[in-house]
């Protein structure tokens, strides 16, 4: 059954000219996808080629100017949408941010990081979020009293645990993350990867990610989605594209991840 349905995602970003510069335009999609339950997605390509733009559109980070987005048979318009219908969304899918430090305000404390999604989008109680945060700290292999953690306290994968955390907090049907592993080192990206997993099989979670590791891609995704000037050009089953790639640019991408795999494999 599909969790996620995409039907003509489009955006269109059009920069003015400026001095003696043309002006630039790129279009995305349009775009359609449908994701499974429990089914994981890696969109690959180079860069530019509109797969961090496709991420943004799907959590609704931007707005497109076309299209619709099906969650769980919950539609959304994905250029109008009401407050009601972005909060419904936001419990929806959530997004995995690449650098976790980056995104934890260093004078906040790990509980209130993870207090404000549930602030903003339920009617909850003080009372009642304490415990579903320090359910939520355990369920990412944290202990109940990293609530009152600071970040300098945390180690890189802790971090992460949280961001991760932080995305599953209003309990959402799909988890969308942009280059997720990048900043880690292998040990750490190996139990954050093993992590994911074991959340998303317990929890039944849909997980589209973009990677440039095709390494990571080949061991975890079901399908993989290739991305080129704004436009799908390419997807299927993830050992099928490894295995006969289709178009050029799928070709050039699986050549380079063939020619490092002895340096690049997986831990």
């Amino acid at each position: 059954m599909d969790i996620l349905q995409v039907k003509d995602l489009t955006f269109i970003h059009n920069e003015k000219k400026r001095w003696l510069m043309r002006p630039e335009v790129f279009q995305l999609g349009p775009v359609n996808l449908n994701v499974k339950r429990g089914e994981t997605i890696a969109i690959i390509g180079e860069n530019r080629s509109g797969k961090s733009l496709l991420a943004k559109l799907l959590v609704g980070a931007l707005p497109a100017d076309a299209g619709e987005i099906e969650i769980n048979t919950h539609k959304y318009l994905a250029k109008y949408q009401s407050k009601d219908s972005q909060r419904k969304r936001t419990h929806d899918i959530r997004m995995i941010l690449q650098h976790s430090a980056e995104s934890m305000n260093p004078s906040v404390p790990v509980g209130k990081i993870l207090d404000e999604p549930l602030s903003l989008n339920t009617g909850l109680s003080d009372a009642e979020r304490k415990p579903i945060i320090a359910d939520m700290l355990v369920k990412v292999g944290l202990l109940r009293e990293h609530y009152h953690f600071y970040r300098h306290m945390l180690s890189d994968g802790q971090q992460q645990r949280v961001a991760l955390a932080r995305a599953l907090i209003l309990n959402p049907k799909v988890l969308v993350a942009d280059e997720p592993f990048a900043a880690l080192d292998p040990t750490i990206r190996s139990q954050t990867v093993n992590l994911i997993l074991k959340l998303q099989q317990e929890l039944g979670l849909a997980f589209i990610f973009i990677s440039h590791n095709l390494g990571i891609v080949r061991h975890i995704a079901d399908r993989v989605i290739v991305m080129e000037g704004g436009e799908i050009v390419e997807e299927g089953k993830t050992e099928t594209i490894f295995r006969w790639p289709q178009h050029n640019r799928t070709k050039k991408l699986i050549t380079a991840y063939q020619s490092l795999v002895p340096q690049n494999t997986i831990r």
